[in-house]
């Protein structure tokens, strides 16, 4: 029957006892079998095979990639700069999170709208790019969630949460419409991510200080920022050769375009109008010296009314962000800063071109060959120094700050006329070999004090803008001279360049060679490795 089998010694089976056919018979003894059966290609017991070298090459090695662990010593700016530069799928889990006293987990939506609004105003404050991921990923890590991916562009930052590779992901953005110029509360930013990320401010804490940043007034009133941007004007003109008489035109058509500005934007005009407003008197000005006096020195005078008031609207903390996230890979917010540049130095253009146009047509020649910047080491230095106190005071920049931004903006202008003066290199070497020193010890200053790099870099590099070849761009323009207008203007974007580049090269510079505390990785900021093309 079906089902059935004949047990040893001829008993018939019972249903109780019903057994397969495949059953092994009693008195049969099988070998033991393997718990953990291998393949054929198992390597055998008692032989060790050794592990080879891992290859210097592009491929993943195949004892995999060494894993990126760190301590809570490392600052956490090279931590999470670190995570920017790695792929998703190798990047460490994050710390013990940071827990209040009922010790329950952070939601989610709070920790990523505190690590938006904190984004928004590192953005909003001028801050780079790859900073802004870095302080966004900073404090996500510090409260606990890992697999976050932080985006940033010009106008727009989102973060994503995705708790595992089932659950669905929670997404945040928020749009940063209104700009700055605060360095006082961007320091206090950074401030803050460093103790979010150092485990001891909860997340009620961290929402009451971001508030009290948001509600902190500036530490410079308007008039300060317009005495500032005169001042700043005139030591400008005195760097171009101008004497005591051009520093208080400078200075006095810099304070009125100032005021123009503010006016400007009280009545919402575009970003673009104010500095339309802000460039003409200086250029008025300097135009109406020239008409009064028809000497080739009273031109230089001219030329260095007009140059200083240029020097207080060039467009260098937008520039040298927009390079320095291009030369980081963030492409699309870059081409959006260099976009702002151009705009910018447009409506520069109009106000200034606009003036020297009228003047032109009304008989007053200015002469672009007597524009020549005399040496005067003791008092180009001095000004120097005071341009870059100037521009700290616009920048609105913590007091304990100043002191070294003013230095190394000094130190900026030694190493250029060092280069330029005295040893006869050509500006762009001067110039980016200057710019690289800023971003130096810019860098050192922002790691010592954990901080960012801003304060110390933005103001230094006052004294080395190109306003003598914009202005001479411009004059051209004004005169008919096209070819010579588009010489200088190149020339002077060659010149903002190299500040940018060189800015940024010392930055990697200070990070490349100073070993970072609590870093017990091999691999150390990798980036990415393309360099055939694709």
């Amino acid at each position: 029957m079906a089902g059935e089998s004949i047990r040893p010694g001829g008993q018939e089976p019972t249903d109780q006892e019903t057994t397969s056919g495949f059953v092994v018979p009693e008195g049969l003894a099988l070998p033991p079998s393997d718990d953990h059966p291998t393949s054929e290609f198992a390597v055998p017991r008692g032989l060790t095979v050794p592990l080879r070298p891992e290859p210097h090459n592009e491929f993943t090695p195949a004892q995999g990639i060494p894993a990126l662990e760190w301590t809570r010593t490392a600052p956490w700016q090279d931590r999470m700069r670190s995570l920017v530069r790695l792929p998703l799928a190798e990047r460490p889990a994050p710390e013990k999170a940071v827990r209040g006293e009922e010790e329950t987990a952070h939601p989610v939506p709070r920790v990523l709208d505190l690590t938006l609004r904190i984004g928004e105003l590192l953005l909003a404050g001028g801050e780079g790019a790859e900073d802004v991921e870095a302080a966004m990923f900073g404090v996500t890590h510090a409260y606990g969630l890992d697999r976050c991916e932080a985006t940033v562009t010009f106008t727009l930052i989102s973060v994503t949460h995705q708790p595992s590779l089932v659950d669905a992901p929670v997404s945040l953005s928020r749009t940063v419409r209104r700009r700055g110029t605060d360095y006082t509360r961007l320091a206090a930013v950074f401030q803050l991510v460093d103790d979010i990320s150092s485990g001891t401010v909860t997340l009620e804490e961290a929402y009451g200080r971001l508030a009290t940043i948001r509600r902190n007034r500036h530490p410079f009133t308007k008039w300060q920022l317009t005495v500032a941007s005169g001042l700043l004007a005139g030591a400008a003109s005195t760097l171009v050769g101008g004497g005591w008489q051009v520093f208080l035109l400078a200075a006095l058509g810099a304070m009125l375009g100032d005021r123009l500005a503010w006016i400007a934007a009280s009545r919402g005009l575009p970003e673009f109008y104010h500095f339309v407003a802000a460039a003409m008197p200086p250029a008025a000005l300097g135009v109406t010296w020239a008409a009064l006096h028809t000497t080739g020195r009273e031109e230089v005078q001219a030329a260095a009314v007009i140059t200083g008031g240029l020097f207080a609207l060039i467009p260098g903390r937008a520039l040298v962000a927009g390079v320095q996230d291009g030369l980081t890979g963030y492409y699309l917010t870059a081409s959006a800063r260099l976009l702002e540049v151009v705009y910018l130095s447009v409506g520069i253009v109009c106000g200034v071109l606009g003036v020297l146009y009228i003047g032109e047509t009304s008989g007053v020649r200015l002469d672009p060959d007597v524009v020549e910047r005399a040496v005067r080491p003791g008092i180009q230095l001095g000004a120097a120094l005071l341009l870059s106190l100037t521009f700290c005071v616009l920048l609105q920049q913590a007091r304990n700050t100043v002191i070294p931004a003013t230095l190394n903006g000094g130190i900026a202008w030694l190493v250029y006329g060092a280069m330029h003066d005295t040893a006869g290199l050509s500006p762009f070497a001067a110039t980016a070999v200057g710019a690289g020193m800023v971003g130096l010890f810019g860098q050192l200053e922002s790691r010592y004090r954990f901080t960012s790099s801003l304060p110390y870099v933005t103001a230094a590099i006052g004294p080395l803008l190109p306003g003598s070849a914009v202005y001479l761009g411009l004059l051209g323009f004004a005169q008919g001279n096209v070819n010579t207008g588009l010489e200088n203007l190149l020339s002077a974007v060659t010149l903002a360049l190299a500040i940018a580049v060189g800015v940024n090269l010392g930055s990697e510079t200070a990070r490349l060679f100073i070993k970072t505390p609590g870093l017990t990785t091999p691999i150390g900021r990798r980036g990415a490795k393309r360099t055939r093309g694709f």
